[in-house]
């Protein structure tokens, strides 16, 4: 229930001129690990994946590739790098969200709206919240 409110609240951002932020399945696990820890030398990376874990050269190609895109950045502590995120966790999500909304329902709120209420099963009672929270911004915005 909290992510479609979620969603409900960021498709509410202008999704024109979308910045595409694409990543891999397996460069987006890594970026979650670098999220968690906020900053982490190569080995604290490698013992967050669960048995068996990735070659090293195999994490290291993920980590070059996400330094290229921007995602994440190092700095040097001797031979070592200590990785860190310069993109949010938050920013990556609202941008992919955005851009599902733009490809999967022409943009259109009411029809990711509809979407959700008609195929996932909301209980009344989160239905309620649900209209309360919007209720609120409605609120607030007319306030502003």
């Amino acid at each position: 229930m909290q992510f479609f409110i979620y969603l409900l609240y960021v498709f509410r951002v202008k999704t024109n001129n979308i910045e595409r932020m694409q990543l891999t399945k397996s460069e987006e696990q890594l970026m979650k690990y670098i999220w968690r820890l906020e900053k982490a030398f190569f080995k604290e990376l490698k013992e967050e994946y669960p048995e068996p874990r990735p070659a090293t050269t195999t994490i290291n190609t993920f980590l070059k590739k996400l330094t290229e895109k921007g995602f994440i950045s190092y700095e040097l502590h001797g031979n070592s790098r200590q990785y860190y995120p310069l993109i949010s966790k938050e920013h990556y999500f609202s941008k992919h969200m955005q851009g599902l909304l733009k490809n999967f329902f022409n943009n259109s709120i009411e029809q990711f709206g509809s979407f959700f209420t008609k195929e996932i099963d909301i209980s009344d009672e989160d239905l309620k919240k649900l209209r309360t929270i919007v209720d609120e911004k409605i609120k607030s915005k007319s306030n502003d």
